[in-house]
């Protein structure tokens, strides 16, 4: 949901020449109707969500053509149940870590790598 990171992730990606991303922010809590990216396809997504999870976006994973999905969690309790929510909508977890961005807190990274198969 900020603006200015994607702003970054956009200048980052016309710097290394990358031409195949899109990058785009949105409030989870609000009505997603009117964005832009929902009446787009996509086969790959990066969902970074905040720490109450990605719960309202899922669904609309499948309707976009996400096939690989890269979910980047800061509280493993919400990554648990949107893991489990996936899985409803037909995703499987292929692989998860966690990494320890912030070595001076109790917070670690969780990343985990689902799929889809092709419908």
């Amino acid at each position: 949901g900020d603006p200015g990171l994607v702003a970054r992730a956009r200048d980052n990606a016309l710097h290394n020449h990358v031409q195949n991303a899109e990058f785009h922010s949105a409030n989870l809590y609000g009505a997603l109707g009117a964005e832009p990216w929902l009446h787009q396809r996509f086969d790959k997504a990066l969902l970074d969500p905040p720490r109450s999870g990605a719960q309202e976006v899922l669904e609309h994973l499948s309707g976009l053509g996400v096939r690989r999905l890269v979910y980047v969690s800061c509280n493993p309790a919400t990554l648990a149940r949107d893991a489990g929510i996936l899985v409803q909508l037909g995703y499987r977890l292929v692989s998860a870590g966690v990494m320890d961005m912030f070595p001076h807190t109790a917070h670690v990274e969780s990343i985990a790598l689902f799929e889809r198969a092709a419908a």
